[in-house]
């Protein structure tokens, strides 16, 4: 996922303090109807508000005009394509304001067109490749009403963050798949995320992140030991010595694999835990601790090829973080002696270490499938959980406090873009 957020990662960050954010390579062309920028306002935000009235308002216009055509299957759109699809093409992303009408209708897809594709797929969280894949093409047909009908639900959602959410603040958004770092009213950093699967929620909730954890243990959740662990062990008895997972009763000893009955539900019964190590354990080299009744935190991953993925919907819950050290560099700033350089040497020296936050962090995982940036454009993602309803007034929540959150996930829903990934594998 090189370019899905157009090389905004480290938008009014200070270099020397987080580095450069390495997996995402930054590109402009000279020409500023090619340059697909991100803004550095926040999701939770005034500025994001306001810039909602006018976005809402901009699609009450399309859909009033009839809203926009369909792009048509079939041809394989890409740079040096040519045909009438190309001009359906053109149409559609004209009317959202993707393209600028002056390039006209040519029925050739060239420069400008590729352009405009990636500025649509990054404002709709898919790889900016400036290929209209299955998925771009998905989200290009979705009527303008339904996404009058995003922008109007999560009008409402935005408002109730609308106080005082403090000077410095983590926001995860868990169906833009995303974290961000927000100091004095602007990004800091923003990082691609790995949330919770459609039949594993990732909860809704305002807490803080309290401390770190570096080189961790991973202690398995009973729930994962019943649902990934056991069946893991059935097909596969190398499992735990591959993984690095070690068996304790509850006196503390140390058992061994063949000690348990696999054909029951007798390993719920003992703890499994991973040894640290970044290549392997499941949690990476970082884990990041907030206060919460669901068992559920942000960490680093081994797994760094999720965050090419479209779909990042990976996790039992649990918030996995793409270039967690620039996250956790950002949270450290204030706590004397854990610059990124002494971050760097724990992580290379490979011991468990833990560090207590000198000022707890404001952390608010949220829900959010549309907004708008101040420079216009409006963000789109996919409803992943099936929460915005079919009507506006099913979008109106106000934010709970975290001991309001429903502890239960949702019911089941499906995802149009992909399928759900291989469990076992965090939290």
């Amino acid at each position: 996922m090189a370019a899905i957020f157009g090389g905004c990662g480290s938008a009014a960050a200070d270099p020397a303090l987080f580095g450069s954010q390495a997996e995402w390579a930054q590109r402009y062309d000279a020409d500023p109807r090619l340059a697909a920028n991100r803004s550095s306002a926040p999701v939770l935000s005034p500025e994001t508000l306001l810039a909602m009235d006018q976005a809402i308002e901009t699609y009450r216009r399309i859909v009033t005009a009839g809203g926009w055509n369909i792009v048509p299957a079939g041809q394989k759109l890409r740079l040096g394509a040519s045909g009438q699809a190309v001009i359906a093409l053109r149409k559609r992303l004209i009317t959202s304001g993707d393209l600028d009408a002056s390039t006209g209708l040519s029925p050739v897809f060239d420069s400008y067109v590729d352009a405009a594709v990636k500025r649509f797929q990054a404002r709709h969280g898919l790889i900016e490749s400036g290929i209209v894949s299955n998925e771009t093409l998905a989200a290009l047909n979705v009527p303008a009403d339904f996404r009058l009908h995003q922008l109007e639900v999560n009008l409402v959602r935005l408002r109730s963050y609308s106080g005082d959410l403090g000077q410095r603040y983590v926001v995860a958004n868990i169906p833009a798949m995303e974290v961000e770092t927000v100091e004095n009213g602007m990004v800091a950093t923003r990082h691609a995320a790995g949330v919770g699967k459609i039949d594993r929620q990732s909860p809704v909730m305002m807490t803080k992140a309290i401390d770190i954890n570096f080189n961790p243990y991973w202690t398995v959740p009973v729930s994962i030991i019943r649902k990934d662990l056991i069946p893991r062990m059935q097909r596969n008895p190398d499992y735990l010595r591959e993984h690095n997972i070690r068996i304790f009763d509850k006196d503390g000893r140390e058992l061994q694999a063949g000690q348990i009955n696999w054909n029951s539900l007798d390993a719920v019964n003992y703890k499994f835990r991973q040894d640290p190590g970044g290549d392997v354990n499941s949690l990476g080299v970082v884990r990041v601790n907030i206060n919460n009744p669901y068992g559920v935190y942000m960490h680093d991953t081994p797994e760094k090829t999720i965050f090419g993925d479209d779909d990042r919907f990976v996790s039992s819950g649990c918030i996995r973080v793409q270039n967690v050290r620039d996250y956790v560099t950002w949270l450290l700033k204030d706590t004397p002696g854990w610059d990124r350089a002494h971050i760097d040497q724990v992580i290379r020296d490979g011991a468990r270490e833990d560090v207590k936050l000198a000022t707890p962090i404001p952390v608010y995982w949220v829900y959010i499938t549309a907004w708008a940036a101040p420079d216009g454009q409006a963000q789109f993602r996919e409803d992943i959980y099936q929460r915005d309803g079919v009507s506006p007034l099913a979008g109106e929540e106000s934010m709970p406090l975290i001991s309001e959150v429903p502890r239960e996930p949702e019911p089941r829903a499906v995802s149009a873009r992909g399928a759900v990934l291989d469990p076992m594998n965090d939290d």
